[in-house]
């Protein structure tokens, strides 16, 4: 077994959807690390065998043990009632609390780990990122440079050990706990001097029509399909459209078009 992966986590079915996409962009990018898909008990066998029959190495996994009092603070409509979506909307099978059992890829047998979101796509190979230290993640940049402080989770690297998991355990369910933004909120605090990767390892979607400036085709590494997922229909789906497109053609086996052929943002 190789002793580096690409992890992605699938907690529903329409998870599952975003991670075939994700592997068969994987496979395309060249890759020949392993291509892992955590799954905890929410995904039905059906789901999962398109994905093993993409290349992937099934784990499941458990959601964490976390404590009541944890897991009322996190349930969805305590954390959306909190912190009402604004910027765009979350589609209805998100579940925030399932979002904490990426730490389990800390307990994986492998030496070095990048973790992808089940909503991203790479468009380009990013084994090099194997070779960046723990923990590396994009900014959460999307609509102002005012965000460039805050870690997006959906792309990271990782060293797995038990040693790290057990402290992160530790550090998550504390009495009064309160991750805003769930592993992501958590992980920026666990891992305080976090690095800094390029935007471009993680171009969240919204940057199309908020920062066309930042988009770059000729350096798109990971494009991330935050908020509204290219599988569901929904209100920007038409300013999004490209990206929809080129989501649909991973997904559905089609020819991959080439990157120099897209349109930029308008």
């Amino acid at each position: 077994m190789t002793t580096r992966a690409f992890v992605t986590l699938v907690t529903n079915a329409d998870f599952a959807k975003g991670a075939g996409a994700l592997l068969r962009s994987l496979q395309l990018s060249g890759t020949s690390a392993d291509r892992v898909v955590m799954h905890t008990g929410g995904v039905p066998a059906q789901a999962l065998a398109p994905l093993e029959a993409r290349g992937a190495r099934l784990v499941e996994v458990d959601l964490l043990p976390t404590s009541e009092a944890f897991n009322a603070a996190h349930a969805k409509d305590r954390i959306h009632g909190l912190n009402p979506f604004t910027k765009g909307t979350k589609p209805p099978f998100h579940t925030p609390l399932d979002n904490f059992a990426k730490l389990r890829l800390w307990q994986l047998p492998y030496d070095r780990v990048v973790f992808l979101d089940a909503d991203t796509l790479v468009v380009r190979n990013i084994d090099r990122l194997f070779d960046y230290p723990e923990l590396c993640a994009a900014p959460n940049v999307y609509e102002s440079l005012a965000d460039f402080h805050r870690m997006n989770s959906g792309v990271f690297t990782a060293r797995p050990g038990s040693a790290t998991f057990d402290r992160l355990l530790a550090q998550l369910d504390v009495p009064g706990a309160f991750w805003r933004r769930t592993d992501q909120t958590f992980l920026q605090q666990a891992f305080p001097n976090w690095h800094g990767l390029p935007v471009n390892y993680n171009m969240l979607q919204y940057v199309w029509f908020n920062m066309p400036g930042l988009w770059d085709w000729g350096s798109v590494h990971v494009v991330h399909y935050q908020y509204e997922k290219p599988w569901q229909d929904h209100s920007k789906a038409d300013r999004l459209r490209p990206l929809i497109d080129l989501w649909r053609a991973y997904a559905d086996d089609s020819p991959v078009p080439d990157l120099s052929s897209l349109p930029g943002p308008t």
